[in-house]
C-alpha cells in the first residue's frame, strides 16, 4: 500500500484567471492504493456522501485508467467538495503520485500534471491545471496549455470556508465572455505585480496584484456575505482578498502577525450575513507528499 497526503488549492487569485495557483498547507486529501485486477474507489470525510465512487464519474478513476494502474483506492477527503479550495484537483493529484510510484510509470511531477488536470475534467468539464499543478509541486504555479512555472513561495494566508456550495460548472458559465482593452491592460499589470510579490514573499505585492475586474465581480454574486467579508479581512491587515478558484472559498494574503485577525474577522462577517463558515490560518506550502 502507498499513500500520498495531496494539499488543498487556491487557484486564479484574483488576476491569474485559469493561470495561476497555489498549494495550502491544510487542508489536504489522503489517498491510498493498492494493486489490484480492476480499480475500486471507497470515500471517507468531508462530503464524502457527494462524492460518487464509480471510477468512471470520480476524478481517481480519471487518472488510474490514464496511468493504465488499476487499484484499490481510498480516498480519505479533508478538502470539502464545491468549496473553491480545489477538491477534487487535490484527489486527483494524490492518486496521480501514489499511481505512478505504485506501478513505476516513471513520470516527473510536471507530467503528472495533464494527467491529474484530465480527472479535474469530469467535474470541470474542462481539463484545467490551475489546481492540480500546484497540489502536485507545490507553492506558487503558472500554467498555461504547454507549461507549468513554479515558485517555492511561503506567503501566509488565510482561507475561510462557508458553509455554502459553488458548482464549479456555475461559476464557469458567469464568466464574461469578453473584456474591455482597459479591463485586460489592468489585469495584466495586476497578474505581473502578483508574480513579482511571489518571488519576493512579499504579501504587499501579492495582495496588490490579486486586484481583477473582469472575473471576480461575477463570481462574488454566488457568495452570500462576501463584500463584508472582504471588507472585514481588509480591516484586519489582509494586504489582499479575492474568490478561491470557483468560491465560495475566499482567500486572503497577509502577513503572520495579522492571521489570526484576520480569520476571526471573515468567520464573523460571514456569522453577521447568516452564514456558517471556518477558516484555515496556514501559508503557501509544499505539494504531495509520497509516504511508502
Amino acid at each position: 500500500m502507498l499513500t500520498v497526503r495531496a494539499p488543498a488549492t487556491s487557484a486564479n487569485l484574483g488576476s491569474g484567471f485559469d493561470v495561476f495557483g497555489l498549494a495550502l498547507g491544510t487542508p489536504a486529501d489522503v489517498v491510498r492504493v493498492e494493486r489490484a485486477p480492476e480499480t475500486t474507489i471507497t470515500v471517507t470525510g468531508a462530503g464524502s456522501e457527494y462524492i460518487p465512487e464509480d471510477p468512471e464519474k470520480n476524478t481517481v478513476g480519471a487518472v488510474a485508467e490514464a496511468l493504465d494502474a488499476p487499484a484499490r483506492i481510498r480516498i480519505d477527503k479533508g478538502v470539502r467538495p464545491s468549496s473553491g479550495l480545489g477538491s477534487s484537483a487535490a484527489s486527483a493529484a494524490a492518486a496521480a503520485v501514489a499511481l505512478n510510484a505504485l506501478y513505476d510509470r516513471g513520470r516527473s511531477r510536471k507530467e503528472l500534471v495533464p494527467v491529474a488536470a484530465e480527472g479535474e475534467a469530469l467535474v470541470s468539464g474542462e481539463a484545467h491545471a490551475d489546481n492540480v499543478a500546484p497540489s502536485l509541486l507545490g507553492g506558487f504555479t503558472v500554467a498555461t496549455d504547454d507549461n507549468v512555472t513554479q515558485v517555492d513561495a511561503s506567503v501566509p494566508v488565510v482561507a475561510c470556508l462557508p458553509e455554502i456550495s459553488v458548482s464549479t460548472r456555475d461559476a464557469r458559465g458567469i464568466v464574461p465572455d469578453s473584456a474591455t482593452m482597459d479591463e485586460v491592460v489592468t489585469t495584466v499589470g495586476n497578474a505581473a505585480t502578483l508574480t513579482v510579490g511571489m518571488t519576493r514573499d512579499d504579501p504587499e505585492l501579492v495582495g496588490k496584484g490579486m486586484t481583477d475586474e473582469i472575473v471576480t465581480p461575477e463570481r462574488t454574486k454566488l457568495i452570500d456575505g462576501y463584500e463584508g467579508v472582504r471588507e472585514a479581512a481588509l480591516e484586519a491587515g489582509a494586504t489582499g482578498v479575492t474568490v478561491s478558484g470557483a468560491g465560495p472559498g475566499i482567500l486572503a494574503v497577509c502577513h503572520r502577525r495579522d492571521q489570526r485577525a484576520i480569520a476571526s474577522a471573515m468567520v464573523d462577517a460571514f456569522d453577521a450575513a447568516g452564514v456558517e463558515s471556518r477558516a484555515y490560518q496556514t501559508a503557501i506550502g509544499q505539494g504531495a507528499t509520497l509516504y511508502r
